[in-house]
């Protein structure tokens, strides 16, 4: 992987030259990851005019689901403890003759700019701006392999879930039970915290597990993802608990599972971001439900859970190949129900045949 890293940081080094910055300061931790492959506790990325550096407060732990540095990337670990690893790298960089510095200013504090500023007083830094991010946005098959790997995973405990007894059980059990068994098939953690929503709670968009008991006859709405080697996915499914759906269950998810279809059949190399989203918020708004929908109908994931690009109503660019997306619209009522599907997709050319579907788990209404 080293000569994987060394080409990210190659192509970020280009977009610094052009921009007429000698060198970039890195400190987003997925950044850092990114173009290190390890981002341990307060590290930070030097792209020096000399040499790169991966500036650390301390050793770095060897945790396998925290990466591991790139080993021809010297890592360097401050002498006293309570230092900053960004403030050392400025000094670092202005030492290797550097008079610029480029630097993400939507992460740096004010705090934390103005000490870079004192340490290294002859740098003229500048704003890297999203540079980073947006290298990220297209994956190559080993990020998309992690990926598919993580949503593997995520199937794999939610079809061991919904093979138990669930009637009875609170969310929060179900849950805990969720990001339990992503662990034990080989995930690093969780993606994100586990949402797990039944009957009336169903209805709210972002539910956040309770006490509430699973009864018969309720929705059942879940949304999960594992995190492996970093990299994060996501799958969220609704389901009837106990008896045969209800005819208003029926048509509430006849209608979601039509607009999440919409969705993914429009991801195609070229497709903007918001004629996606448009194509599955078509299908929620003809059917009376404009009001109350999600801000977006996915998002692009990888080593965050929530990236560029953004399927949203106002959202600006276009589709690549290899760039992996939620499609997750969702129409919730308050204090009756809700339903949301949810899968990550990779984006295919359809010589390639199309939008690889990464969560597998089925998608018609099951009554458990």
């Amino acid at each position: 992987m080293s000569e994987v890293y060394a080409a990210r940081r190659a192509r970020l080094r280009e977009r610094c030259n052009a921009g007429g910055s000698a060198a970039a300061l890195v400190t987003r931790p997925a950044n850092v990851r990114y173009l290190a492959g390890a981002s341990p506790r307060g590290a930070v990325l030097l792209l020096g005019k000399r040499e790169d550096l991966l500036v650390c407060a301390g050793p770095p732990d060897d945790l396998p689901y925290e990466g591991r540095p790139d080993e021809t990337l010297r890592v360097q670990t401050l002498p006293q403890p309570g230092g900053d690893p960004a403030v050392a790298a400025a000094d670092l960089a202005q030492a290797q003759g550097a008079d610029s510095l480029a630097v993400e200013e939507h992460h740096l504090t004010v705090a934390r700019h103005r000490a870079l500023a004192s340490v290294a007083p002859r740098l003229r830094r500048a704003d890297l701006g999203h540079a980073v991010e947006q290298l990220r946005v297209v994956k190559d098959e080993e990020e998309i392999s992690c990926l598919r790997i993580g949503a593997e995973i995520a199937d794999q405990a939610l079809g061991e879930l919904l093979e138990s007894i669930l009637v009875g059980r609170t969310e929060r059990h179900l849950a805990l039970e969720l990001e339990r068994r992503l662990v034990d098939h080989g995930a690093d953690g969780p993606a994100f915290p586990t949402s797990v929503a039944t009957g009336p709670n169903s209805g709210h968009r972002g539910h956040r597990p309770t006490d509430r008991r699973v009864e018969e006859g309720d929705f059942l709405s879940v949304c999960l993802g594992a995190a492996y080697r970093g990299y994060r996915c996501e799958i969220g499914r609704t389901f009837v608990i106990g008896t045969s759906p209800a005819d208003w269950q029926i048509q509430l998810y006849d209608l979601v599972f039509a607009a999440q279809r919409a969705g993914r059949e429009a991801l195609a190399p070229g497709a903007a971001y918001r004629d996606v989203d448009r194509a599955a918020r078509q299908v929620l708004d003809s059917a009376g439900h404009a009001e109350g929908l999600p801000a977006l109908t996915g998002h692009g994931v990888g080593l965050e859970i929530d990236e560029d690009p953004q399927l949203a109503p106002a959202a600006m660019g276009k589709l690549d190949a290899c760039v992996p997306v939620t499609v997750e619209p969702g129409v919730h009522l308050p204090g009756r129900g809700g339903v949301r599907i949810d899968d990550t997709l990779v984006v295919r050319p359809e010589a390639d045949g199309g939008p690889e579907l990464l969560t597998i788990t089925t998608k018609e209404l099951l009554a458990l």
